[in-house]
Order: structure tokens, then sequence, then C-alpha cells
């Protein structure tokens, strides 16, 4: 008797975790449960992906300075050996050395020519920087925007079923919510992830910009000590 009570007992509490291991799901299957509106979010997550890589390499060699370059060139420059300094330039093929190679070909005009010139040429090399960094935050704008779509259109789906079934159960209201929380969710995290990474970039390019700006300004000190002296 004592035997078959703990056979009962086991039987019991097996049943509850067999229960909740049939009612697992995995985070695919959680996923593809928030319905169509997850396809567009997840092309998002692609564009997002997709935009920081390729502008955060554009960034790095834009940006990157060979360590020698610098001291090279304004020796070069110093020296008046101005063909050797262009020459750096264009094997450099980074920004600073774009605008520093503009510089040159404009010695011998006014010095406030020169600077508009490198002036020009900064801002230039900005408008290549910054490009798509617009489309990446409309997508950070856009995606919680979808996932909340997606809550909606299950809202509607869980009130419309319970016109049509008259059933005013936890069942019938929870299955169309908790299927679209899942895409509030994950189009909030695509949209965080947009703006994270949008923010790194906008750093790269403030860094850019600075880098170009300090180019400049001691570009135009060279030029200016021989009137000094």
């Amino acid at each position: 008797m004592l035997l078959q009570t703990l056979n009962m007992t086991a039987d019991s509490t097996a049943a509850p975790a067999a229960a909740g291991a049939e009612k697992s799901i995995s985070l695919i299957d959680l996923l593809a449960a928030g319905g169509w509106i997850m396809i567009p979010i997840a092309v998002l997550l692609f564009v997002t992906i997709y935009l920081f890589v390729e502008r955060w390499m554009y960034l790095k060699k834009a940006t990157a300075l060979g360590a020698s370059f610098e001291a090279s060139f304004w020796g070069l420059v110093q020296s008046g050996n101005l063909n050797a300094a262009r020459q750096l330039c264009r094997n450099d093929q980074s920004a600073v050395s774009r605008v520093l190679e503009k510089g040159l070909t404009r010695i011998g005009t006014p010095i406030p020519q020169i600077e508009q010139a490198m002036g020009n040429t900064a801002q230039l090399e900005l408008s290549y920087m910054e490009k798509n960094l617009g489309l990446l935050g409309t997508v950070a704008a856009v995606a919680p925007m979808f996932g909340f779509l997606g809550t909606v259109a299950g809202m509607i789906r869980a009130f419309h079923d319970i016109s049509v079934s008259n059933n005013l159960s936890i069942g019938t209201i929870s299955g169309g919510i908790y299927e679209k929380m899942i895409t509030s969710a994950s189009g909030l995290a695509v949209g965080i992830l947009a703006y994270i990474l949008l923010t790194i970039l906008n750093g790269m390019v403030d860094r850019a910009v600075a880098r170009l700006q300090a180019a400049t300004n001691q570009f135009l000190d060279v030029l200016y000590q021989p009137v000094s002296a």
C-alpha cells in the first residue's frame, strides 16, 4: 500500500514536469510566433549590421594615418620638397592626406584661398564619412514602430477571437497578445542596437573631423611661419 502511494505521488509530480517540458519553446519558434511582422524587423536587423560594418570599415580606412606619415610630411613641406610631399599624400589615401594634398596644390595662391580649398575638401570628406548614417538613424526609429504595429495587430486578433467565440477566457486572450508582444521586444531590440551602433559611428566621425581640423590648422601654421619670421 505504501509503495502504491509513493508511485502515485511520483506520477503526479512527473506529470507537471512533462507538461512543462511540452510547453517549452525554442528561441526560433518563439520568434516565429511573432508572425509576418517579424520579416521586416529581420530585414531591418540585417540592414543595421550591414550598414555598421560597411561604415566602420570605411571610417577606419579614411582615418588611418600611417605612423610615420606626419613626421615625413611636415619635414618635406618645411624643406620645400613639395612634390615628394604630394606623392606621400597620394600613397597614404586617408582623408587627412587628401586635405593636405589639396593644400599643397594651392601653394602659391593667397593663404585664405588655400584655407578655403582645404575646408571644401574637408567638407567633401565629411559627406563621404556620413553617408548612410541617416539611414541607420531611420532604422533606429522605425524598428520599434514595426514592433508596436505587431502588438496592435495581436490585440486586434485577440479581441476578434473573443467576439467570434464569445469566450472571455485567459487562453483566448493571451494567445494573440503574447505572440505579438514578441514583435514589440524584437523591434525595440533592433532599434536599440541601431541607435548604439549609430552613436559609435558618429563618435568616429567626430574624431575624424577633429583630425582634419588639426591637420588644416597645422598646415596653415607652417605656411605662416616664413611670414612671421
